[in-house]
């Protein structure tokens, strides 16, 4: 029998704030939403894929706040 991994701990306020826009953003976010498809496409569970989504979020706005910079979606970078 597998074992089923449960998440707790951490703030729940950041965990709520980051799951809604993991969420929106495997939508909308072109570079979360093909991230989220290859992991589901690889057979993982949706919860699985949304809170790695949230982690690669995290991430990004870890470095925005890290290098002082705004957000720019890909339309802004290639125009």
């Amino acid at each position: 029998m597998a074992w089923k991994r449960t998440i707790w701990g951490g703030r729940a306020t950041v965990h709520r704030a980051l799951d809604m826009a993991a969420l929106v953003a495997t939508r909308w976010n072109p570079s979360i939403r093909a991230f989220y498809q290859r992991l589901r496409a690889a057979g993982k569970f949706m919860k699985v894929a949304l809170v790695a989504a949230m982690r690669k979020l995290l991430t990004i706005l870890n470095a925005m706040v890290h290098h002082g910079t705004r957000w720019q979606s890909t339309a802004e970078v290639a125009a």
